[in-house]
């Protein structure tokens, strides 16, 4: 009940148009169920002449008084195909604009369910994300919207309609002659017990269905997004064989369904065939006995037919139901997570020039302490720098000041202020962020650079491109800024995206810029231009730098050596390498090794600007 109660919170603004389209399709009914009646009439009344009785004809026996012909004259004939043909446009007309409008109608619940959940999915953060898999986010965003929209566009309207032709027709068969219900009544048990283990059957295959969609989506997902991996393990094979085993199971799944849809069909058409002979059968012994004429047969089987196909379609619409509710529940249950970091969006507290300040910061992940009582000040305008192994903390320390994880214990403070207390996006937007897994946009590199702002003017990309030291390369490209990168950047090396993620911060203009280990693909002397043209241009904001090169570091006010979590050293540069501890013993070696490298990038440049072929 819950999933429908969700589902009706976004369908309730289409309820007009679906309760006005559903007075229609009770028309179209009531049009379709009059064919019978009048074909009957064709036959008793045209081809034979029957006598007129009272009752002859039901609610048409005003067609039969002679005001619009005699029996088996062409006026009567003329007359009756008119209102057949009226009654069958009509209910043609009014079938296509129920169809149109009510497709329309789910179009908006599909779409509105399709803007909330990826709107959900921008609001929870990367640790609520990291519980769902890549394709089972995808079938949540896109395939279950469309299936669940359909039970209230179609599912539900066609219930609707089947009970209106159930009750219908059961009071013309009691109004013509009680007998043909008794052939509906003594079928329906046993057609509904085979619908029931029908559905049963089905649910469960349904589920394997919607588990092997989402395992294919994970599996095309995850090869796009390793493209450059797979390619340089020449493993195409085997990511093809990993391929070809979630096809297999897919398409096993649906071969399965299509089998047992056909078993069941057979018993379903058998059931519907006893009722058709049976009424065949029960209207000629009517008929031989004088109490009914021959074309009222005809219209009886037809109506005990769409009795027996009525049933069947509630139970298929009730079992498609429980697909749709399945799907429903699935985005139910994901609007309703709850995200690891709570935002306060009501909260107006922002600040141009930011001063942080980092207490005792404690944060663990799955029991993992990653960060332990971490101290820092960082005032507007100062620049640290933070170095130290892989996995002691770096970047997680600044994911937190942002909050992409919230930590366990301590206060990080923004102006005396807890950032808990900052809506997300003012807090957000005090920071220019580069991460160091570098994404671009399958997009220009203009729209790339002004991701922030795009509506911003080409001197202003430029001016950060030029900070960032892309300029150059880009120029160098046939289309310049204009140049399409490839999903994910992969129509540019690793250096180059990294430049474009700097000049995509660089115009953001936050009052704080945070590279995280954000120029590892560059050469020593691209690195140490870029860094310096950032303090040049940009002398009073915040900059915080991660690396595992200690050179990107040694020109900032403060640096702090992170090790399992804990600040094992600080001070500036001159200060550390005095002590002669773990920084200094790490800066020496990368500077040795450095003597013995080189640098093929820098070496180009020269050899490029002396005009050397």
């Amino acid at each position: 009940m819950e999933t429908f109660i969700f589902g009706l919170k976004y369908w309730k603004r289409n309820i007009p148009g679906a309760i006005m389209i559903q007075i229609v399709s009770f028309i179209a009914i009531i049009c379709d169920l009059a064919i019978p009646y009048l074909s009957a009439m064709f036959i008793d009344y045209i081809i034979q002449a029957n006598e007129v009785t009272e009752n002859a004809g039901g609610i048409f026996h005003f067609l039969l008084t002679g005001k619009y012909g005699e029996v088996q004259s062409s006026e009567l004939f003329l007359n009756i195909s008119l209102f057949f043909m009226a009654f069958l446009l009509t209910r043609i007309v009014l079938v296509y604009f129920k169809n149109v409008y009510l497709q329309h109608l789910g179009l908006n619940l599909e779409t509105d369910l399709r803007v909330v959940t990826y709107k959900k999915l921008n609001e929870l953060d990367s640790v609520t994300l990291a519980k769902y898999n890549s394709g089972e986010l995808l079938q949540i965003i896109n395939s279950d919207t469309i299936m669940f929209k359909e039970m209230f566009c179609r599912m539900i309207p066609n219930i609707a309609d089947s009970i209106f032709v159930l009750v219908t027709t059961v009071l013309i068969l009691s109004t013509e002659n009680i007998r043909f219900i008794v052939i509906p009544i003594v079928l329906a048990p046993i057609l509904a017990a085979a619908l029931l283990r029908f559905r049963k059957l089905a649910r469960k295959n349904f589920q394997e269905i919607r588990k092997c969609s989402s395992d294919m989506n994970l599996t095309v997902t995850e090869n796009i997004e390793a493209v450059r991996i797979v390619r340089s393990f020449t493993n195409e094979e085997l990511e093809k064989e990993k391929f070809d085993k979630s096809n297999k199971k897919f398409y096993d799944a649906h071969i399965e369904q299509i089998w047992l849809s056909s078993k069941f069909d057979v018993l379903f058409n058998v059931i519907k065939q006893v009722a058709y002979i049976g009424t065949i059968a029960i209207g000629a012994i009517l008929v031989m006995r004088g109490h009914m004429l021959i074309g009222f047969i005809s219209a009886s089987a037809s109506y005990v037919l769409k009795i027996m196909n009525h049933i069947t379609q509630i139970n298929n619409t009730l079992f498609q139901m429980t697909q749709q509710l399945v799907a429903g529940q699935k985005m139910y249950n994901f609007m309703n997570t709850k995200s690891a970091v709570p935002d306060d969006k009501e909260s107006k507290l922002t600040s141009k020039k930011p001063n942080i300040e980092v207490k005792g910061e404690v944060l663990d992940i799955e029991g993992q302490r990653v960060l332990d009582n971490v101290s820092v000040s960082i005032p507007y305008g100062k620049k640290l720098g933070i170095v130290g192994p892989t996995g002691g903390g770096k970047s997680v320390f600044l994911k937190s000041l942002v909050r992409v994880q919230d930590i366990t214990d301590g206060q990080i403070l923004i102006d005396g202020h807890d950032i808990k207390e900052y809506s997300l996006t003012n807090l957000r937007n005090m920071y220019s962020y580069v991460f160091q897994d570098v994404f671009l946009f399958s997009n220009t590199i203009d729209s790339n650079i002004a991701y922030s702002d795009p509506d911003c003017n080409d001197v202003k990309v430029h001016e950060a491109a030029v900070t960032a030291q892309a300029d150059n390369f880009i120029k160098k490209f046939p289309d310049g800024y204009q140049t399409i990168v490839g999903e994910r950047g992969l129509g540019v090396s690793g250096g180059q995206k990294q430049r474009i993620s700097i000049a995509r911060a660089l115009l953001k203009d936050s009052p704080v810029l945070i590279l995280d280990d954000s120029t590892s693909a560059l050469d020593v002397n691209t690195e140490k231009a870029l860094l310096n043209d950032i303090r040049k241009k940009y002398p009073e904001k915040t900059l915080i730098i991660t690396a595992h090169r200690l050179t990107s570091v040694v020109d900032c006010d403060e640096i702090i050596y992170l090790q399992d979590g804990k600040i094992v050293e600080r001070g500036t540069f001159d200060e550390l390498m005095a002590k002669d501890g773990l920084f200094a013993e790490v800066y020496n070696i990368q500077q040795a090794q450095s003597k013995t490298v080189v640098d093929f990038d820098a070496l180009a440049e020269k050899i490029e600007e002396s005009g050397v072929k």
